[in-house]
C-alpha cells in the first residue's frame, strides 16, 4: 500500500491520544481519592488539558506549514514520552496538571498535523470522508482499550492507592515507539505550502475563515458537539460510581461501553453516508440521543450502595446510557470531513486551527458545567443538561447545510463562467 508507514503512524498517533486525553474521566475519579481533590477541583484537569490546546492551536496554525507536520508529530510524541514517565516518577495532583497541559500542547501539534496530512494523502471527498471517519473510529478504540488498560491497574480495594500510576510506563513506551515508526515514514507536504504570502500569514487567514458564515456556522455545531461529548466522557466513570453504586474499577471498565458504541457508530456510520444524506443521518443522530437521555436517566434513581458486585447485577442504565455514544459518533467526524473538503489543501492548516480551538473550549466547557452541576445539584441534572445543546445542534445543521449548498452553487457558477471564457 502505498504511503503505509505514514498512514500507519497517524492511526497509531490517534490510538495513543485517545488513551491519554481521554483518560481524564478515569484519572479524575482517582485523584479525587488518591489525592483527595474536590469534585470542582478534579474538573480544572480537563481546562490544563483542553486550554491549552486551544491556546498552542492558535498557535500551530501559522507555523506548522512551515515547520512541517511530520516534525511536529515527532515533536509531541517526544513530549509525552517524557510526561508519561513524570507521573509515576513524581506523584502529585500537580503533576497531574502539568500532565495534561502537555497531552493538550502536544495534541494540538498533532490534531493539526493529522488532519492537514489527510488531504495530503486523499485523492477526493469521499475518500477524505472515509479516512476521517477511520481516524476517528480507531480514535475510539483507543478510548476503549484505555478505559480496560487503566482499570488492570486500580486497586478497587484500596482507593487511595497510587497503583493506577504504572500505567504511564506503558504508554511511555507505546509513545517511543510510535515516534520511531515516523521517524523511518515519509511525508510529500509540497501541496501544503502556501500559494501567495498572504496564505503564509495563519493568523490572518484563521482570521478570515472565521468571517465566512459557513465557517462559524460549523465552527458552533462542532463547539457544541464535543461541548456534550466530553462533559458525557469525563464525568461518566464518577457517574457510575456513585450514582449507580459500581466499585472503582467497575465504574472505569463500563464507561468502556460508551467508547465501544462510539467507535461502532464512527466506522459504521462511515459506511452508511454512501447510501444517505450526511443531513438526514446527523440529525437523526441528534434526535435519538435525545430520546435516550429522556427515556434512560430516570432508570438510575434509587440504587442502593452496595448492591453492585459485578457485572451480572449492574444496573439496566448502566449498560443502555452509554449507548448514547452510537448516535453521538458521526456528528464530529463528518461536519470536520464537510468543512475541510469544502477548502483549498493550502488552507486546511488555518481550518483545523479553529477546528482544534473551538472543540478544546467546548470540551472544557463541557466537563466544567458537567462537573459543576454533578456537585451542586446531581448526577442526573448534569446529564439532563445535553438536551438543551442537542436542541441548538439541529438549528446550526439546518443553517451548515444551506451554506454548504450555497457554497456548492457558488462554485458551479465560476467553473461554467471559466467555461465559458474558454
Amino acid at each position: 500500500m502505498k504511503n503505509w508507514r505514514i498512514r500507519l503512524s497517524l492511526f497509531l498517533i490517534y490510538f495513543l491520544f485517545a488513551i491519554l486525553l481521554n483518560s481524564v474521566g478515569t484519572v479524575i475519579l482517582q485523584v479525587i481519592n488518591s489525592y483527595g481533590v474536590s469534585k470542582p477541583g478534579a474538573s480544572i484537569l480537563e481546562a490544563f488539558k483542553d486550554l491549552t490546546i486551544a491556546a498552542v492551536s492558535f498557535l500551530a496554525a501559522a507555523f506548522l506549514p512551515r515547520v512541517g507536520y511530520r516534525k511536529s508529530m515527532l515533536i509531541a510524541l517526544a513530549i509525552m514520552t517524557c510526561a508519561c514517565m513524570a507521573m509515576p516518577l513524581l506523584p502529585s495532583f500537580l503533576t497531574t496538571k502539568l500532565f495534561f497541559m502537555c497531552a493538550g500542547l502536544s495534541f494540538a501539534l498533532v490534531k493539526v498535523s493529522v488532519y492537514s496530512s489527510i488531504g495530503l494523502l486523499t485523492t477526493d471527498q469521499k475518500e477524505h470522508g472515509q479516512f476521517m471517519n477511520m481516524l476517528e473510529g480507531t480514535f475510539m478504540v483507543g478510548v476503549l482499550s484505555g478505559y480496560w488498560l487503566f482499570s488492570a491497574f486500580i486497586d478497587s480495594a484500596d482507593a487511595r492507592s497510587q497503583s493506577w500510576l504504572h500505567v504511564y510506563w506503558l504508554l511511555a513506551a507505546l509513545s517511543a515507539l510510535i515516534f520511531v515508526l515516523l521517524f523511518s515514514a515519509e511525508l510529500d507536504e509540497s501541496e501544503a505550502k502556501p500559494e501567495t504570502p498572504q496564505d503564509a500569514q495563519g493568523f490572518l487567514l484563521m482570521l478570515a475563515l472565521f468571517g465566512k458564515p459557513v465557517v462559524y456556522i460549523f465552527l458552533i455545531s462542532a463547539f457544541l458537539s464535543v461541548l456534550i461529548e466530553q462533559g458525557v466522557t469525563s464525568w461518566l466513570p464518577t457517574f457510575n460510581n456513585e450514582i449507580m453504586k459500581l466499585p472503582l474499577a467497575m465504574s472505569v471498565q463500563m464507561t468502556s461501553i460508551l467508547a465501544t458504541s462510539t467507535a461502532i457508530g464512527r466506522l459504521g456510520f462511515g459506511v452508511l453516508m454512501k447510501k444517505i444524506s450526511w443531513y438526514a443521518l446527523l440529525n437523526t443522530c441528534v434526535i435519538a440521543m435525545g430520546i435516550l437521555v429522556i427515556l434512560t436517566l430516570p432508570l438510575t434513581r434509587g440504587i442502593v450502595a452496595g448492591s453492585v458486585s459485578d457485572w451480572n447485577n449492574a444496573p439496566p442504565a448502566a449498560y443502555i446510557f452509554p449507548l448514547i455514544g452510537l448516535f453521538m459518533a458521526p456528528i464530529y467526524p463528518v461536519i470536520n470531513s464537510l468543512i475541510l473538503s469544502a477548502l483549498p489543501k493550502h488552507h486546511h492548516s488555518a481550518m483545523t486551527g479553529l477546528i482544534v480551538i473551538f472543540s478544546a473550549l467546548g470540551g472544557t466547557t463541557g466537563s466544567l458545567i458537567t462537573g459543576f452541576a454533578f456537585a451542586k445539584l446531581s448526577g442526573q441534572t448534569a446529564f439532563y443538561l445535553t438536551l438543551a445543546p442537542l436542541s441548538v445542534i439541529l438549528l446550526a445543521l439546518f443553517f451548515f447545510r444551506r451554506e454548504l449548498d450555497r457554497r456548492h452553487v457558488a462554485q458551479g457558477s465560476d467553473i461554467m463562467r471559466g467555461s465559458t471564457a474558454h
